[in-house]
């Protein structure tokens, strides 16, 4: 499959690029995108949650009332679960929810995303760009080029492109990553992915270990 390659103005340069059929073009795997996917938010969480249960409340242990006698259940605490007030039963306690998964399999499901995306015409290729300052207006403009504006988008860059990456990051929609931190979710939950010329080769090497 070949992709015209833009620039920054949206324009086409007249050059086209190969893409990969073995990254670009597999049959996309949905149960290796369903695990990688559910890993990578799974990961996001913090597991801090807790509450207490009955023997972390504070409170009197004098049995409350007689054991017997009075017509209704025994009750030893005021700390039980039963009453206002007391412990929380099997409440939630901090945990990890990461798991994990071998490399093979995430491989698999990034070439699945990047050719679902491939196949959906979703893919931009752009030449190798970078910004002298830092400035969100400069981004802007590249997103108004591309007519993505108005669109979720995903940048992979290549090598060290800090300007680029600090000009985006105020924005909600787009989203700016290097070869590294490529990652199956974000690949499928942009509307848009726009890769730079040099990310191809890098993309493909990573992906074919």
């Amino acid at each position: 499959m070949k992709v015209a390659v833009l620039d920054i103005n949206g324009k086409d340069t007249g050059r086209k690029v190969e893409l990969s059929q073995e990254v670009f073009g597999i049959e996309p795997n949905d149960h290796a995108i369903y695990l990688d996917v559910k890993q990578y938010l799974a990961n996001q969480r913090q597991g801090t949650h807790k509450s207490k249960e009955r023997a972390e409340i504070a409170g009197s242990t004098r049995k409350i009332k007689k054991q017997k006698g009075t017509g209704t259940a025994r009750a030893g605490s005021i700390k039980s679960p039963v009453f206002r007030g007391g412990g929380r039963i099997f409440g939630p306690r901090p945990r990890s929810y990461s798991f994990k998964l071998n490399k093979n399999l995430k491989q698999l499901a990034r070439k699945s995303a990047l050719s679902i995306q491939a196949k959906d015409n979703n893919l931009v290729v752009v030449e190798d760009f970078n910004f002298d300052t830092v400035k969100t207006k400069n981004f802007t403009n590249v997103l108004k080029a591309l007519e993505l504006e108005s669109k979720k988008s995903l940048f992979v860059m290549s090598g060290s492109n800090n300007n680029v990456y600090l000009s985006s990051r105020n924005l909600k929609t787009s989203k700016v990553v290097s070869n590294a931190g490529l990652n199956t979710y974000g690949i499928l939950n942009a509307g848009k992915v726009v890769i730079s010329e040099s990310s191809l080769e890098e993309i493909k090497n990573n992906l074919s270990k």
